[in-house]
């Protein structure tokens, strides 16, 4: 206790001080660290790694995309992929504005619906475009005609032409529109938790620019994100490399084909006892089928004869790896 008690001279030392101005009576005020909330499902996700395939997708869409667009338009356009984030349903909706025209479609066999969406100042533009005009964009946004929506449906089936057709690099998906709308309040894909992958790509004229997304349910790429991982091509293309350097090799392999005639099961005493001219029974006779083995496995089946003086099998059906035929 005596050594927390002030002494004397440290009690008028402090006194002396505070009179001088060298204490600061005022309470400093301790600086509170910030926080921030972090939520891990709604972080924006590159998915490099798990979904790396769906990059030649989108390289590939592009470059098909572009080529057709520029030709049907007769002008020069440019497509290129901007982004891809992994964001929740309801921050993805919500992110358009009415109108806005919205394709849902389906990519069988995948399991749910996909959603294409495209801002509504480039449907304007393509829509002028598409009647001659330069896409000089508007600043007043209206809803779209009977007439718009007709013409725009029809660039939404080029797009997803197109892209059905990129998707064949990695695996093969058939696309179906399931319905169109332009207010976002009237699409429901998921719940609004759900994880969406959102692709973006940028489509750019003399006059005009403008987005196409493509938003994915992330629970419609799952069950196949393995084909779309890094790890899954790296494997993929070492597994195609050293496949034809070991079909080579084994081209050159020498192996053992017998042509069994049949089979007969007799006792050791059976075999002594054998004598000149004596005759053995097979198991098959001369219409059945005889067995072709390569290094003791069974492979094909056959019929016995003769070409050219020689002993011969004609192949006459092709053996599963359990011993059925194919």
């Amino acid at each position: 206790m005596s050594d927390q008690i002030l002494t004397q001279e440290e009690i008028d030392a402090l006194l002396s001080a505070m009179d001088s101005g060298e204490v600061d009576l005022e309470e400093e005020a301790k600086s509170e660290a910030e926080v921030v909330s972090y939520n891990l499902t709604s972080q924006n996700i590159m998915l490099r790694d798990q979904f790396y395939a769906l990059e030649e997708v989108y390289d590939k869409f592009a470059t098909l995309f572009e080529a057709h667009l520029s030709s049907v338009l007769q002008r020069s356009l440019e497509v290129e992929f901007v982004s891809t984030e992994m964001v929740k349903y309801q921050e993805c909706i919500s992110a358009f504005s009415s109108p806005t025209s919205f394709t849902i479609f389906s990519m069988a066999p995948l399991i749910g619906a996909a959603m294409l969406a495209i801002e509504p100042r480039l449907v304007y533009s393509l829509i002028d475009c598409m009647f001659g005009g330069e896409g000089k964009p508007t600043e007043r946004m209206r809803e779209f005609t009977l007439i718009e929506q007709r013409m725009i449906r029809k660039f939404a089936l080029d797009v997803l032409a197109h892209l059905q057709q990129a998707w064949k690099a990695i695996d093969p998906i058939h696309i179906e529109i399931k319905r169109a709308e332009i207010k976002p309040d009237f699409v429901h894909l998921a719940s609004p938790n759900d994880l969406m992958v959102v692709i973006v790509f940028a489509v750019k004229g003399k006059e005009f620019s403008g987005n196409l997304h493509m938003c994915i349910p992330y629970l419609m790429l799952e069950p196949i994100k393995d084909k779309l991982s890094s790890k899954y091509l790296r494997n993929k293309n070492q597994e195609h490399t050293w496949s034809e350097q070991l079909q080579s090799l084994l081209r050159g392999t020498p192996v053992t084909v017998i042509a069994e005639l049949g089979v007969t099961n007799r006792s050791v005493k059976e075999l002594l006892d054998l004598q000149v001219d004596d005759v053995l029974q097979l198991n098959t006779g001369p219409e059945d089928l005889i067995t072709l083995t390569v290094d003791h496995v069974p492979k094909y089946l056959g019929f016995p004869g003769i070409i050219k003086g020689n002993r011969a099998v004609e192949i006459a059906a092709l053996l599963h790896k359990n011993g059925g035929e194919n």
